[in-house]
């Protein structure tokens, strides 16, 4: 319906490099709101989800919306749909860490068709559309060539909102580490998943996500020539919360074999 309509694509994007700057005004956190263990929503948060879904209801009226700070409830995959984080990285925003993203996805029956993810505090727009590969500001970008865990360089992330979780995050990471270059941590996984497609990172796994984490990230790996599965190497879904694994497609047997 949506997906070749490259005007669109192009006015959605404007719309999100305008939101980003607001989440990158060093002044704009006034207030801080708890949502459960270190799991946090701004102002800023309600703002950027306010301002692009009142500009995506008007260019495209027909589609729904899936946004972090909403009840989701009632969406129909099978139909367009927008699915927004109005800040992956909220916590890094709350402490000015610079590592904060607007991840915007739109899905058509079941299927990310167009994705974008942009860091305004590095100015770094990352962006994909389905079959015609994935961009960094406009120019093309493409995984490692890495096909060894001990060349690799791998992020992970430690699940801070579940941390019932946390023994096998930290298991999974010790793995990892014992065989990989090292590991880094960004606190956002749309960056993790944006820096994996343009081969600064060669894997990144997460245990525990929701899809408006993952969904604009997926597109742009598996465009840039990676892979993307849930940790025990399954399809990842759109409805539900979710683990990811993320690799350039040469590691990601490895590293699902050290998921745990």
């Amino acid at each position: 319906m949506y997906a070749n309509n490259p005007k669109l694509f192009d006015d959605v994007l404007t719309a999100v490099l305008d939101a980003g700057r607001l989440a990158a005004d060093p002044a704009a956190v006034q207030n801080i709101r708890a949502k459960g263990a270190a799991d946090f929503v701004t102002n800023v948060d309600v703002l950027v989800q306010e301002t692009l879904k009142a500009k995506l209801a008007a260019l495209t009226p027909e589609a729904q919306f899936m946004g972090e700070e909403q009840d989701n409830s009632g969406l129909d995959l099978s139909k367009p749909c927008w699915i927004l984080d109005p800040v992956d990285g909220t916590t890094n925003l709350i402490h000015r860490y610079g590592m904060s993203a607007v991840s915007l996805a739109l899905a058509e029956e079941g299927q990310v068709v167009f994705g974008v993810v942009y860091n305004p505090f590095h100015k770094e727009c990352f962006t994909a559309r389905l079959g015609q590969g994935s961009f960094l500001n406009g120019q093309p970008i493409h995984v490692s060539e890495a096909d060894a865990l001990v060349d690799s360089l791998i992020s992970v992330g430690t699940t801070p909102g579940k941390r019932t979780m946390s023994d096998a995050s930290f298991r999974t990471m010790r793995n990892l580490f014992d065989r990989c270059q090292d590991v880094r941590r960004t606190g956002s996984a749309s960056l993790d998943l944006s820096y994996v497609a343009c081969g600064r990172q060669d894997g990144y796994v997460e245990l525990a996500a929701m899809p408006w984490d993952y969904a604009a990230g997926w597109l742009i790996v598996t465009e840039a020539g990676g892979a993307v599965t849930a940790p025990d190497g399954t399809p990842l879904p759109l409805d539900r919360p979710s683990g990811l694994l993320a690799s350039n497609g040469r590691i990601h047997q490895l590293m699902l074999e050290q998921v745990g």
